[in-house]
């Protein structure tokens, strides 16, 4: 299996500190009455730009040999990636070019634009989009940072993993966004490479859940993109997928979907009794826990992997509406 190692993980937090945020985790006391367990939320929603996606992108950049660096870099983004890229682009002046799906939320485009990254709508998927990337890699070469599937950014994203175990040595289980995967393969390689014995549970929407059907069919698949409250876990995993499918399949213990109205639950949630503004993919988590589709018998983290939403929805879903459809 190609894979990341705690190794890795370690040299990129190492690599990574003073330019990132090392973010807060504490207990959740509304949580945690309901689990029965203690329940821990770790705010990676906090974050500079808004979401975890920095420390991968960080990790990549500082990577790069000076040539590289000097071309330039290209990626494919649901919005927090590209966010992530462009602010790492930036603060070592680099060019950086978004590719992004018509689904990407305005909000999102806007962010990365406003740090100086070029950005292009093409098409309705990640897929889509990924055939400028690779043209951009072609014929003006620059390097392609993808979301996930490369070792450096998994890598980045794993240093979440040991913060969670230093900040809570006796974990139990940590519940984590799942979506092309590269988040939660860098932290089950962190965490259990410090605490064996922990589960890692990866939460993700009914809508589209790309991981969860080519781990079911035993291989990477396409899967249709959908409109989900959960945006940020759109997208599919690369049927050329190098890294995360085997990690994933090899580190994580359990995969939850959750409805779009259980996501807008978690959403809410947050918002009353954490008084955090959190997006759908960062609330499933704690949106798993309150729909009962994950009950916690020891600590548990649950990850606030960002908080880019826009805010116009973010007011319909906390006055009630349960999909993207009651937002408009």
């Amino acid at each position: 299996m190609t894979t990341v190692t705690l190794a890795e993980i370690e040299a990129a937090a190492d690599r990574i500190a003073g330019h990132v945020r090392r973010t807060d985790m504490d207990l959740s006391t509304s949580l945690s009455e309901r689990a029965g367990a203690p329940v821990h939320l770790k705010h990676e929603h906090r974050q500079i730009t808004g979401a975890f996606k920095l420390r991968g992108a960080t990790n990549a950049l500082l990577t790069l040999p000076d040539d590289a660096r000097a071309r330039g870099v290209a990626c494919t983004s649901t919005g927090n990636h590209g966010r992530g890229l462009a602010h790492a682009a930036s603060a070592l002046g680099m060019r950086c070019v978004v590719c992004m799906s018509k689904l990407v939320p305005q909000n999102k485009l806007d962010a990365i634009a406003a740090l100086g990254a070029e950005v292009r709508i093409i098409g309705k998927s990640q897929d889509e989009a990924q055939i400028e990337v690779d043209r951009l890699v072609e014929e003006e070469g620059l390097t392609d940072i993808p979301p996930f599937d490369r070792a450096e950014i998994i890598a980045g994203q794993g240093t979440i993993g040991l913060e969670i175990v230093e900040a809570l040595p006796e974990l139990e289980t940590v519940l984590v966004p799942l979506s092309g995967g590269g988040l939660i393969a860098g932290i089950a390689a962190a965490v259990k490479g410090r605490r064996p014995q922990a589960r890692i549970i990866g939460i993700s929407m009914e809508r589209g859940a790309a991981m969860k059907a080519s781990l079911d069919a035993g291989g990477p698949v396409e899967v249709e993109e959908l409109a989900t409250l959960a945006d940020s876990l759109g997208g599919g995993i690369g049927l050329d997928n190098r890294y995360t499918f085997e990690m994933v399949r090899t580190l994580v213990d359990e995969v939850v979907l959750l409805g779009e109205a259980e996501i807008a639950a978690g959403i809410r949630h947050v918002y009353f009794e954490e008084r955090e503004v959190v997006e759908g993919a960062a609330a499933v988590g704690v949106a798993a826990i309150l729909a009962g589709k994950v009950k916690p018998t020891g600590p548990t983290i649950a990850l606030l992997s960002g908080r880019n939403i826009a805010m116009d929805l973010h007011r319909r879903i906390v006055n009630g509406a349960n999909s993207l459809e009651e937002a408009r």
